[in-house]
């Protein structure tokens, strides 16, 4: 049986930690605290109030039981379902700065995520999709540039550009860019109205939603006073944000998360070249930060999962129906994570 504990205990002891969006790895505490008390400032999107910026993160996730229920769409597919006993995702993200000018900032991240499904009767799977996740777990390999370019006291402009290599590939040796190379972009041009007021509008390219698809990007940050506060880029997500302490942050809102992996499954596939899993979800969500010491925080974040799309698709055409539909019980979850961010002494000088 697989088990990621032992490799989730053993990558906590470093104490990582990472940001889920774009927004978040370039919001700069030492800005958003020079911004109190420098109006000219150069604009970008973070706000008096915001947490401290994540250069790395080790997560885990954990998913009780919940049932999975999958109906064919073709002749030679047919109908299944099944318990998942638990449903365990492991990340780990790093970004660090590559130009940090006042008229140019850009930062360069890299990601590793694994996502296992532990059936409750294993070794009674004979649905060829059940039997793929149970014996080969879901990976992804990320790279991503992030660039905030300032125009000056009021406008900005913020690009992601990520590309990801996702699948159920074993053995790193076996990876193929042509296979499962997956990219995304973002850009959104914003207004620094204030110190405690930034939004902006965009759009965004990618797979929030399970398939590759544009849909817009609207930024909004503010601050309302020293307890609350709002982070959003709608409609991927919209957090409201309450300050407890310096040391202590509880947010709450909805995220949804979307990814398209290349898998293999035969038979009954042997027609379909490529085969792609898409999957998205919309959560509601309630987490806390807390710093441990200086530079080390933990998280621990839960919610309710609603599934919105967990579907098998022909590779070769993005424009396909569904070769495979299936529905996952919604379920709760529950999150933890460990992050460094920068060093008090680093945000005084």
């Amino acid at each position: 049986m697989k088990n990621i504990y032992s490799l989730v205990v053993s990558m906590a002891l470093l104490g990582f930690s990472e940001q889920a969006a774009a927004q978040e790895v370039l919001t700069d505490s030492a800005q958003a605290v020079r911004a109190q008390t420098d109006p000219k400032e150069l604009a970008n999107p973070s706000v008096v109030g915001m947490g401290r910026s994540k250069g790395v993160v080790v997560r885990y996730e954990m998913l009780p039981r919940f049932g999975l229920r999958s109906e064919g769409k073709r002749s030679d597919i047919g109908n299944a379902e099944a318990d998942v006993r638990r449903n365990n995702k492991f990340e780990i993200k790093a970004y660090a700065p590559i130009i940090n000018r006042p008229h140019l900032k850009m930062v360069f991240g890299v990601g590793y995520f694994l996502e296992e499904f532990n059936f409750k009767q294993p070794e009674g799977l004979e649905y060829p999709l059940y039997k793929q996740l149970q014996d080969k777990d879901l990976r992804s390999l990320d790279a991503q540039l992030i660039t905030l370019k300032p125009f000056n006291e009021k406008n900005f402009l913020l690009v992601r550009l990520k590309g990801e290599l996702n699948g159920d590939y074993g053995k790193y040796s076996n990876l193929s860019f042509d296979k499962y190379l997956k990219t995304s972009v973002e850009a959104i041009y914003g207004w620094k109205k204030s110190p405690f007021f930034a939004y902006g509008f965009g759009v965004q390219l990618g797979y929030t939603f399970g398939r590759q698809s544009i849909y817009p990007a609207i930024l909004y940050n503010r601050t309302f006073n020293d307890r609350w506060g709002i982070e959003s880029i709608f409609p991927a997500n919209l957090t409201v944000r309450r300050n407890l302490s310096e040391k202590s942050l509880l947010f709450a809102g909805y995220k949804v998360e979307g990814a398209s992996y290349n898998i293999t499954v035969s038979p009954p596939f042997m027609l379909n070249e490529t085969v792609e899993l898409r999957k998205s979800e919309i959560r509601a969500r309630l987490r806390w930060e807390r710093e441990i010491y200086d530079f080390i925080w933990f998280g621990m974040e839960g919610g309710y999962r609603y599934n919105h799309r967990f579907d098998v698709y022909d590779g070769e055409d993005v424009n396909s129906d569904p070769l495979i539909k299936s529905h996952i019980k919604d379920a709760a979850f529950l999150q933890f994570d460990l992050f460094l961010v920068p060093p008090k002494r680093f945000l005084k000088q």
